[in-house]
């Protein structure tokens, strides 16, 4: 039998057999907003073990690397003041450029100069930061270059947004 205006039921039930089948084999877990939960849900909020991490950071060391000058000096500064401020911070690349994540959230940044044509780098805080000072507190600060107090004022900076 074939499908026709005035039909309302497909060839012989084929059809509907067929998407019933394929129904029946799909993932049912599924979390808020009918998202898929699963194996793949560690991957992305960065629960794996010190492989992932190692080779997140590695990513992230590779991305600092290719960075111009002064970027490059300032960036790998910050990536050491971060990691010895929050050691349980976790590196990775965010939109192309380093970050750092704790339970799977981005909680700050690194920008180049040179990616968005800027006349400074930028260390930014995402909303995940823990930096609320009143009804108006700053998110980013900009970095021409570093020195000792600027270097304890990040440190500073970061044991507070993971407090």
């Amino acid at each position: 039998m074939a499908w026709t205006r005035d039909s309302e039921e497909p060839c012989n039930g084929r059809h509907t057999e067929v998407r019933e089948k394929k129904r029946r084999h799909r993932p049912v877990a599924r979390g808020f907003l009918g998202r898929r939960t699963g194996r793949h849900e560690g991957a992305r909020q960065g629960t794996q073990g010190g492989l992932a991490s190692g080779r997140r950071e590695s990513e992230v060391l590779a991305k600092i690397a290719e960075m111009a000058e002064p970027d490059r000096s300032m960036a790998e500064r910050v990536h050491a003041i971060v990691k010895a401020a929050a050691p349980d911070l976790v590196p990775r690349t965010w939109y192309g450029s380093p970050a750092y994540t704790k339970d799977g959230n981005v909680v700050c940044f690194f920008q180049e100069r040179a990616k968005f044509k800027s006349r400074y780098a930028t260390l930014g805080f995402s909303d995940k930061a823990h930096l609320d000072d009143g009804a108006m507190w700053p998110n980013s600060c900009a970095l021409i270059e570093l020195t000792a107090a600027d270097e304890a004022r990040i440190a500073a900076l970061v044991k507070k947004a993971v407090s």
